[in-house]
């Protein structure tokens, strides 16, 4: 018998706020965990599960409790593996936390519920606490729950948790309509925003896709931690009775067909998030040595590559990345045709296509890919159609489809597989790709075949054609270095440490507003909306407020407002400022902070004569954050002080802004296609003097600012925009913070950074010697005050961080 306290979180459909209220209890019981604990602000190690085939709501378990996430579903395993996987996935935890699937009691259609919610609570004798959305509901929430109560009898409803609640009037009307059956109620979330997880077209967003993830979800755990009664609900899980069965374990339905231990290349990253842990697992036990890789930023496949894996993702949403990494796909395609065993399911199919939607992907599977109107989701028995690397021919596996994409043909002369009477998938001598997703701990003879070919297949060598440097190769020296930007220094195959640009998503609520931009296009633009937005964003009057085609248009405003006497620049900055300058046909005046003063600012060094003054803050590139009253000192009768922000929205608090101050001479200059990777939308704003903004107007083309510019500045600069983008601040500082650190320890000079880019002295030729190890960094010399030693280092998340530091480990030293 193994004791493990456990629960369940169940809803009566989809859409209640199961994983919000499942993730935020996981992350709560791991940060501080209930009094009666036993150990107060010690937290709990907490396992999490989920009801069902997903993939998604797995990874924000993982992200909440630290372990990876774990499926727990009859139809993929059987019955009777449900309880000995959760024993396994739970192994060595004070509590696991169950994420159900859809209504409590919805399971397979006609299956009287098999594989439902209800289904998995009964198999694991584990209690139910249903939550439930109040948004819209009054005292109807208490016949809900009694029915939902009532149903089954074999299922118990030990406790009920709202979600979206309202006034504590209505709240209290809901508790007592609940209280009455004899259910309590043990908490109430209310209407939070940030709690929201953005949509995809298949469902939730991947958690390694969210790179505001980490921060969404300690702030969901803080939210129930303080409207939860969490000692309640650990009472709910020790209700539990024990079980009596044996954990799971790999190493008993698998074995090593020999002594070695050969590579298997898994595909990961963003574009690949979905695979079950247990896969992993039993290729280890069968002797492999599993190595992620990320078809996204790695240029070859693992060293000793003997087999590959390709799960499942979102490839549909990355191919042009994807298609950009020329030297992987060839490498992988080598590898594949040269018989390296290889497994592709539903993403890693579209990734072994020719093409999709128009991309060109590795070019092994004799079919092409593209989106369809059509989804496609299922929960069948295959039949294996042949002999192959998994299966033979007339065997059966139970797995699950979920994709809106489609092959042409959609099936080979050697298909994968036969559902409902059709053949799908595509095999060839040596690798079986299809859409179908299975578990392979349900069916562990796949992975020990697999494994068994891995064993004696010959270990991929890439041919010296494929390890050469990339193709790219940029000019010594450049004709007009102030208009050189780091989007020139990248190119296929070359993982980008280059441009300033955030490297996460767009968020789905830009996503939306630009597409109802694209429909809204037929009309001229209408700049208001978006100049209201700033202006309240900022707490400032509209007339204090213009709109424009991204920072670079501001710079051009600026430089033709007036016959300036003597304009100055404060380098290392931003070089457009200086070159829209130059190019209204003024002298500029270098006013320059040194390296030995840590780049900082002193308002002594600006000439007095100087009518125009521009700074950046924090700089661009060297990513120093200058107070706010060195800035002011700069202002005075006659002089306009120009104040570039274009990443002050990465600064957590944006510490040191001077957007919201109403000072005369001064103006302020935001950009928003950094911050949210929109560059190609040219979308930023001007606020400050009425009286410059006013004469900038004047000379504003008409219609200067797109449809997408104007949506697009109206949502960032929304409520629901600057919540995200403060969290994403933290991110990107706690990304950097990072970077820093990798930097110290390798004795690499560089700049402390208040931006999501690091100037660090990598030394004369470092660049380039980065660039033939497939790395691209922003050149620095094009900056006044800069040489050839210094390279702007782009802030990445941590798992293609340690790919620029894999290159700077090769580099010689000094």
């Amino acid at each position: 018998m193994v004791s493990l306290p456990r629960l369940v979180v169940a809803a009566p459909s989809t859409g209640q706020g199961k994983t919000t209220i499942a993730t935020g209890l996981m992350a709560a019981l791991r940060s501080a965990g209930p009094h009666s604990a036993g150990r107060p602000g010690t937290g709990l190690s907490v396992s999490g599960h989920k009801v069902g085939p997903d993939y998604i709501d797995p990874g924000y378990h993982a992200l909440a409790t630290g372990r990876p996430g774990r499926n727990l579903d009859p139809h993929l395993v059987g019955e009777d593996l449900v309880v000995p996987l959760l024993l396994h996935g739970a192994a060595g935890a004070d509590v696991a936390v169950v994420e159900g699937v859809m209504g409590l009691y919805d399971g397979r259609l006609g299956a009287d519920g098999f594989a439902s919610t209800a289904h998995v609570a009964t198999l694991t004798s584990s209690p139910v606490v249903l939550v439930l959305d109040v948004a819209k509901l009054s005292r109807t929430a208490g016949a809900i729950v009694a029915g939902m109560a009532a149903y089954d009898p074999a299922v118990t409803v030990a406790g009920v948790v709202l979600n979206r609640a309202g006034s504590d009037r209505n709240t209290t009307e809901i508790r007592r309509s609940i209280e009455r059956l004899g259910i309590p109620v043990l908490g109430a979330l209310p209407t939070d925003a940030r709690l929201a997880a953005p949509s995809r077209h298949l469902g939730l967003v991947p958690a390694a896709e969210r790179d505001v993830s980490v921060a969404m979800i300690g702030h969901l755990g803080e939210q129930v931690a303080r409207h939860f009664d969490l000692d309640a609900l650990l009472a709910v899980a020790r209700t539990a009775p024990d079980l009596d069965a044996v954990p799971w374990d790999p190493a008993a339905v698998v074995s090593p067909p020999g002594g070695a231990r050969p590579v298997v290349a898994v595909a990961g990253g963003r574009a690949f998030t979905f695979r079950y842990a247990e896969t992993e697992e039993l290729l280890r036990a069968a002797g492999c040595e599993v190595v992620a890789f990320d078809p996204l930023t790695d240029a070859a496949l693992p060293p000793g590559t003997s087999g590959i894996y390709l799960g499942g993702g979102f490839p549909e949403v990355y191919a042009g990345e994807l298609a950009a990494n020329r030297a992987l796909l060839r490498d992988l395609r080598n590898a594949v045709r040269s018989g390296v065993p290889t497994v592709a399911e539903c993403a890693g199919l579209l990734y072994l296509a020719e093409s999709l939607d128009g991309a060109a992907m590795a070019d092994v599977v004799p079919a092409t890919a593209a989106m369809s109107e059509r989804l496609t989701l299922r929960y069948p028995t295959a039949v294996a159609a042949s002999d192959s690397l998994l299966a033979r021919a007339g065997e059966q596996v139970t797995g699950h489809e979920f994709h809106r994409t489609r092959t042409s043909p959609e099936s080979g002369a050697g298909a994968a597989w036969t559902i409902d009477g059709a053949p799908t998938g595509f095999v060839g001598d040596t690798w079986h790709a299809s859409y179908l997703h299975v578990h392979w701990a349900g069916h562990p003879h796949l992975a020990q075949r697999f494994a068994g070919a891995v064993h004696r297949a010959t270990p991929h060598a890439r041919t010296s054609d494929e390890a050469a440097a990339p193709a790219t190769v940029l000019p010594d020296v450049l004709p007009e270095p102030l208009r050189h930007h780091g989007d020139t220094e990248v190119g296929a195959g070359l993982a980008d440490f280059a441009v300033n640009v955030y490297s996460g998503d767009r968020p789905a609520w830009l996503d939306r507003a630009l597409h109802r931009a694209v429909d809204a296009s037929a009309s001229y633009p209408d700049v208001v909306p978006a100049r209201d937005a700033v202006a309240h964003h900022h707490g400032r009057d509209t007339d204090e407020v213009l709109v424009t085609a991204g920072a670079a248009e501001a710079f051009s405003l600026v430089a033709r407002l007036r016959e300036w006497a003597e304009p100055a620049v404060v380098h290392p900055q931003f070089t457009e400022p200086h070159a829209a300058l130059e190019a209204a046909g003024h002298e500029v005046t270098v006013v320059l902070c040194r390296p030995e003063d840590g780049f900082a600012l002193d308002p002594a060094a600006v000439p007095d004569a100087a009518d125009l003054v521009v700074v950046g803050n924090p700089t661009n590139p060297t990513g120093v954050l200058h107070p706010a009253a060195a800035v002011r000192r700069l202002l005075r009768p006659g002089r306009l002080v120009v104040v570039d922000e274009a990443f002050m929205d990465a600064v957590p608090g944006e510490a040191e802004s001077l957007v919201a101050e109403p000072l005369d001479g001064l103006l302020v200059i935001r950009s928003l296609t950094k911050h949210w990777a929109i560059p190609g939308i040219r979308a930023g704003y001007v606020v400050g003097d009425r009286h410059a903004v006013t004469r900038l107007a004047d000379l504003q083309t008409p219609w200067a600012v797109s449809t997408p510019a104007i949506a697009a500045t109206v949502a960032c600069t929304s409520d629901e925009a600057a919540a995200e983008a403060r969290d994403r601040a933290v991110v990107i500082a706690g990304w950097r913070d990072r970077l820093e650190q990798a930097l110290r320890e390798r004795g690499i000079e560089h700049v402390p950074s208040a931006a999501p880019f690091v100037l660090a002295r990598l030394g004369a030729g470092a660049r380039e010697a980065l660039r033939s190890r497939g790395v691209a960094v922003r050149r620095a010399d094009t900056f006044p005050g800069l040489d050839r030693s210094w390279a702007r280092i782009a802030v990445r998340p941590p798992h293609l961080t340690a790919r620029l530091l894999t290159a700077l480990d090769q580099l010689p030293r000094a």
